[in-house]
């Protein structure tokens, strides 16, 4: 066997071993699943999330996914608590503590003062019967018949089986509190989601002195050189009252070009869309980007109830928000 297929073989076996720990846990999503999931929902405060070495790091993946999907969360190193940040627990919160031996001494020695405090404690462990699952309110079982690193040593399956739990216990309170993708938008204002599920029309849309707007009497120059000034390749045609009558974009200005029209003698509601789509400026950024992918246009008029004229949008703005 080449070096390459070795990597290759190996490479396999990992995800296999790990695959097995993680259809383990599937039996083990039980009445004590049930119950941390219900000691977690009825959180007045926080779930504070603590572990040791490999276990803290999946902690700070578990507390970071418990606070973006509803549930208030954050992680204290257990070494720290013991020397001033046990401050940041209130008696409000619930401590989901993680150890695979479940004799992690640093988590071991907080086990009174939590205690004392009557904070519910959950525990995530590799032995059910070690010290810290039998003082939990209710424990966990993350035991991995094996590790995936060949020497039996690294914790591999074992944290990938730890994750794997703390990712349940999120969308199971994730479902349970109705959490929604303009939720989860919120948490994430600067992400792709939250640009398309909060960013509106009224947020990107050009107003006042800057919207190409010219009367339906006027003549093709006039609204050529208003569609120049405010460079948005339209501009809109309006009554006295200011209502939207129809468009002018590019496009109508080049077939105007192929029939030949003079730019002085053709007044510009003889080209112009009638009856155009318009978006009202409370739509979400998104949905004007969807409407202009489906109806290969690249620029919208926003009107009020009224029809009058608020604001105009094309692509360029929303590519430079990030929504398209």
């Amino acid at each position: 066997m080449t070096q390459q297929e070795q990597f290759l073989a190996l490479g396999l076996a990992v995800i296999r071993t790990e695959t097995d720990a993680i259809a383990a846990l599937q039996s083990r999503i039980d009445q004590d699943f049930g119950k941390a999931c219900q000691i977690m929902l009825e959180c007045k405060g926080r779930v504070v999330v603590t572990g040791m070495g490999k276990s803290g790091h999946i902690g700070g993946k578990i507390a970071a996914t418990l606070a973006s999907t509803g549930t208030p969360a954050f992680f204290v190193h257990p070494g720290e608590a013991s020397h001033g940040d046990l401050g940041m627990i209130t008696r409000q919160d619930v401590v989901l503590a993680l150890s695979n031996s479940g004799e992690t001494s640093e988590v071991i020695t907080l086990l009174p003062l939590i205690q004392r405090m009557n904070i519910p404690l959950i525990s995530m462990t590799g032995r059910p019967e070690s010290t810290l699952s039998r003082r939990a309110s209710v424990n966990l079982n993350v035991a991995v018949e094996k590790e995936a690193c060949p020497l039996g040593l690294a914790p591999t399956s074992s944290t990938t089986a730890t994750l794997v739990m703390g990712d349940a216990l999120a969308v199971a309170l994730l479902e349970a509190k109705g959490f929604t993708e303009e939720d989860f938008a919120f948490s994430h204002p600067g992400g792709s989601l939250g640009r398309r599920l909060l960013v509106k029309v009224s947020d990107l849309m050009h107003t006042g002195e800057r919207i190409p707007s010219v009367p339906e009497d006027a003549s093709l120059k006039y609204a050529v050189m208003e569609m120049t000034s405010k460079g948005l390749g339209m501009t809109a045609v309006v009554d006295g009252k200011n209502r939207v009558l129809g468009i002018l974009t590019d496009g109508d200005l080049r077939r105007m070009l192929d029939d030949q029209l003079s730019l002085s003698n053709t007044q510009v509601s003889e080209i112009m869309t009638p009856n155009c789509k318009t978006l009202d400026a409370e739509d979400l950024a998104a949905s004007a980007l969807q409407l202009m992918e489906q109806h290969k246009i690249n620029s919208f008029l926003v009107t009020d109830q009224q029809k009058q004229l608020v604001g105009a949008l094309n692509m360029h703005d929303l590519l430079r928000a990030g929504v398209a």
